[in-house]
């Protein structure tokens, strides 16, 4: 699991590859959560265009990113689900908080 945070004025862009499950979900909050904190985002984008496989703990990341986002009054956008993943965003109701877009820059982490 990897992945790249790019800041680009009010927005932060977090490019996830790999695998998104209950063994490295900690690390990916962490490392998102630390670009929030530093940069204060109005818009938080989560591209997921380089992810293989998600549980429920893909549910959890956005939920918790949304939350701490919410408290310096920013959004999430999230980018690039595959099918199924976007099945089990939807079924867990993330569309009520966040929005789902796709983007030309699927998966990069240049």
């Amino acid at each position: 699991m990897a992945v790249k945070i790019v800041t680009n004025g009010s927005c932060v862009t977090a490019y996830i590859e790999g695998e998104i499950d209950h063994h490295n979900a900690p690390a990916l909050r962490e490392s998102i959560d630390s670009a929030i904190e530093k940069s204060r985002p109005k818009t938080l984008k989560l591209d997921f265009g380089g992810v293989s496989f998600m549980d429920s703990s893909g549910v959890g990341l956005v939920m918790g990113r949304y939350k701490n986002a919410a408290r310096y009054g920013g959004e999430v956008e999230v980018l690039n689900l595959s099918r199924s993943a976007e099945r089990i965003m939807k079924l867990s109701a993330l569309e009520n908080f966040v929005r789902f877009k796709k983007s030309a820059e699927a998966g990069r982490m240049n």
